[in-house]
């Protein structure tokens, strides 16, 4: 018979998982307290979350909110784990993670989760090289805005050259 306690907990990580756009496991082993303290605010600063759980009660959530969990997926969760849920932006929080992990070489990445499918390693570095989504905003509106730009130099081209003739001709 589980105890309450726990199953208190499956229900917060059931959440938590519910509401998350993406999560990553990590092994948080070697950090210190002031290490995980600095990741925690760092991580709420663009509105994610990190969370240390049971990994037990971790699988049970997983489960129940209906993740796809990869084959090999109970010797990802061997020794212990932190876990990051990212609220409102799927990438800021997994970019700040991995800019910790490069100036601290600390956690390491287990797995992720995007959409509730399973993110190698290799693929969470990769999803935190991606621009974030005000950059591919800005890059956007710069790629509509480049073809205006020529438009109106082209178009206002001859009414230039005309008061260069008319200041010639004035001259």
């Amino acid at each position: 018979m589980p105890s309450q306690k726990n199953l208190d907990q499956v229900k917060t990580l059931q959440d938590k998982l519910s509401r998350a756009k993406s999560v990553v496991l990590a092994d948080y082993r070697g950090l210190t307290v002031a290490q995980q303290s600095k990741l925690r605010r760092q991580i709420l600063e663009v509105e994610g979350e990190l969370v240390v759980a049971k990994n037990s009660l971790l699988k049970l959530a997983l489960e129940a909110e209906k993740y796809s969990l990869p084959e090999d997926f109970a010797q990802t969760l061997e020794g212990p784990t932190m876990t990051l849920f990212a609220y409102s932006d799927p990438i800021a929080p997994i970019k700040t993670l991995a800019q910790f992990v490069k100036e601290n070489e600390l956690p390491t990445i287990k797995l992720g989760f995007l959409v509730k499918e399973p993110l190698a390693k290799v693929q969470v570095e990769e999803l935190a090289t991606l621009p974030s989504k005000v950059e591919l905003i800005g890059k956007t509106v710069a790629t509509i805005k480049s073809p205006l730009t020529g438009i109106v130099n082209v178009l206002s081209a001859n009414f230039r050259n005309l008061v260069y003739v008319l200041k010639a001709v004035k001259s």
